[in-house]
């Protein structure tokens, strides 16, 4: 292969290609997130008129859901399950229908062209910017001004579904409408934001049913939920344990990682790192921890706070592993101090069993319905 004389030219040359893919891969998860978004609301708005029709409209609306699932799902698999349909309605119903419509209306009127299903969608996609994901997590909301305020500063922010659910959590709407200094308020919840990778976004499992693509999410999707449980779980047992971060990012040696779950323990005075993974435990997940305790140690550790510790947990089909790690700590040590304020790893791998179980038996269910 021939040398390129001129390296300038080629590394802006790089740097031009670069930016191309990297806002057409934008380009195609947006389209694909709106395409998902009208799509879904004009399900629900074909949902309702049909409805209407009924007399019993509630028991004649949760069967025509049922048979719609069965047969939808026969035809393009998931994503079109009861559960799913229910919350397309609800999203018709949730949504300003009459301002929607009546921008398609105005639309159609100003056309001599026939609105098919596209030009619907066309007109549709200036009105949603959100994924479906988000849009799940704001139909929770009750109040519409409520739920107005967080679209809108999601929009503003381009959060994250996490993110967006962060700052429910905490209760944003609420302080801000408290707060004599609302703009303060507002700005330092767009702060510090992760910006998602479209390889990223294009893993949301609804997109993944929506194109009728295979199940590749499963395995992360059952670890956010048991490493949600398991947060919660730590968190109530009363033992001393505070929260401080979740996808801690941890940079060593110019690489990115992502520690799944990062608490204090208050009686023993140090951090304690949770990592989880879905499969058989390994020895580079035992490197892996102690590489995340070196750098807590280093760079997170205060003064007069113990040696961090790690905590790895390892489940499969068959069953959970789980494992403290102690970072080069003696083990006499751990034993003697550690050891009695913390939750013994029989206790940890049942309740993560029991969580599995519990997440696959309800996956089950949906996938039948």
């Amino acid at each position: 292969m021939k040398r390129i004389n001129n390296k300038q030219d080629y590394s802006h040359l790089i740097t031009e290609l670069t930016s191309f893919i990297e806002q057409g891969r934008k380009m195609a998860v947006q389209y694909v997130n709106t395409a998902l978004v009208v799509t879904y609301w004009m399900i629900g708005r074909r949902i309702v008129e049909y409805e209407q029709k009924g007399k019993e409209r509630a028991e004649y609306g949760e069967a025509l859901l049922k048979k719609l699932s069965v047969d939808l799902t026969k035809r393009f698999g998931k994503g079109f399950g009861y559960v799913n349909l229910s919350l397309m309605r609800q999203f018709f119903l949730t949504y300003p229908v009459k301002q929607i419509v009546q921008t398609v209306s105005e639309q159609s009127s100003k056309s001599t062209i026939i609105q098919t299903p596209s030009k619907i969608l066309q007109t549709l996609s200036t009105i949603f910017f959100l994924s479906w994901s988000h849009y799940c997590l704001l139909m929770r909301l009750d109040e519409p001004f409520k739920r107005e305020f967080y679209e809108s500063e999601c929009i503003k922010g381009n959060w994250s579904v996490r993110q967006l659910d962060r700052q429910i959590q905490s209760m944003l709407y609420e302080r801000t409408a408290l707060s004599k200094h609302k703009l303060v308020v507002i700005s330092k919840a767009h702060e510090k934001l992760i910006k998602l990778k479209p390889e990223d976004e294009i893993k949301d499992p609804y997109i993944l049913e929506f194109l009728g693509l295979k199940d590749e999410y499963s395995e992360s999707q059952l670890e956010e939920a048991l490493i949600k449980h398991l947060e919660y779980f730590l968190l109530e047992l009363g033992v001393g344990f505070t929260f401080v971060a979740r996808q801690k990012r941890i940079t060593l040696e110019g690489s990115h990682y992502r520690l799944d779950l990062l608490l204090y323990h208050r009686i023993l005075k140090c951090l304690l790192a949770i990592d989880l993974k879905i499969g058989g435990f390994t020895h580079a997940d035992a490197g892996q921890m102690n590489l995340y305790l070196n750098y807590l140690k280093d760079k997170e550790k205060l003064h007069g706070e113990n040696d961090p510790i790690g905590l790895i947990l390892c489940s499969d089909r068959k069953n959970t592993v789980v494992k403290y790690a102690l970072g080069g700590m003696n083990n006499k040590i751990f034993t003697s101090k550690y050891k009695l304020q913390l939750p013994s790893p029989e206790v940890l791998e049942s309740e993560i069993e029991q969580e599995k179980r519990k997440l696959l038996e309800m996956r089950i269910v949906r996938e039948r319905y």
